[in-house]
């Protein structure tokens, strides 16, 4: 499944640490908006290791948005596109 994750980290340390376990799951679209190509087990894989890094205290979060359907396929983009750029992207 298509997902959209995005984070709102304040600690920079944590935020880096999340960016690289998300580049290991998807490709970058935005500063801190992923978008990934899941099964149900990386998904969970995926929440497990993010959690110790938000702090729920200082109001942090990271998001996950399922694009369910044909929604992937309808998504625009004004500006450079990395999905089409990069193409599908394979976890190995």
């Amino acid at each position: 499944m298509r997902i959209v994750v995005s984070y709102d980290i304040s600690d920079d340390k944590r935020r880096r640490k999340i960016a690289q376990i998300m580049e290991g799951y998807g490709y970058r679209v935005q500063y801190s908006v992923f978008e990934c190509e899941l099964s149900r087990q990386k998904l969970a894989e995926l929440r497990r290791r993010l959690k110790p890094l938000v702090d729920k205290a200082k109001m942090e979060s990271v998001r996950f948005y399922p694009l369910t359907g044909d929604a992937a396929a309808k998504v625009s983009v004004l500006g450079h596109d990395m999905a089409r750029a990069l193409g599908v992207v394979e976890i190995v």
